[in-house]
């Protein structure tokens, strides 16, 4: 991902457009030790640009899991499907938390090949869901 072609301004605006949350795993910037990034949902070296309406706010686990990818295969149906776009899609269309609310639950192809794709229940989110749950920061509201 080319941040240095993103200003200060377009990056606030993500940043602030995306509430400081990952616009995938939906984990907060505040919580995070390491800095979040302007990712490009359609990748450069696809075409994509640096405008707003291609930019998404991501963690850097989120960021380098997707990578330049658009597309995953569902491990339930074994299709393929595009990848979950923050700009295009709603996120509680195709995910939603599981019963103790730890996990991020495809539940379209969308969904589940986004959530494994980009490892959206990898071990340090569940585990930061579980200390923010404790403290009523978890899950976040709509």
């Amino acid at each position: 991902m080319a941040e240095s072609r993103v200003s200060a301004a377009v990056r606030r605006l993500v940043a602030d457009r995306a509430a400081h949350r990952c616009e995938y795993c939906l984990a907060l910037e505040t919580f995070s030790p390491g800095g979040y990034c302007i990712e490009h949902v359609m990748p450069v070296a696809a075409g994509g640009g640096s405008e707003p309406a291609n930019l998404a706010f991501a963690c850097a686990g989120c960021n380098a899991f997707k990578s330049d990818k658009t597309t995953a295969v569902d491990p339930v149906t074994g299709r393929s499907f595009r990848l979950f776009h923050p700009r295009r899609d709603r996120w509680a269309r195709h995910f939603a938390w599981s019963a103790d609310t730890l996990r991020i639950d495809g539940i379209t192809g969308i969904g589940r090949c986004s959530a494994a794709a980009l490892k959206l229940n990898r071990p340090a989110l569940v585990n930061l869901r579980r200390l923010l749950f404790r403290e009523g920061l978890h899950p976040p509201g709509p």
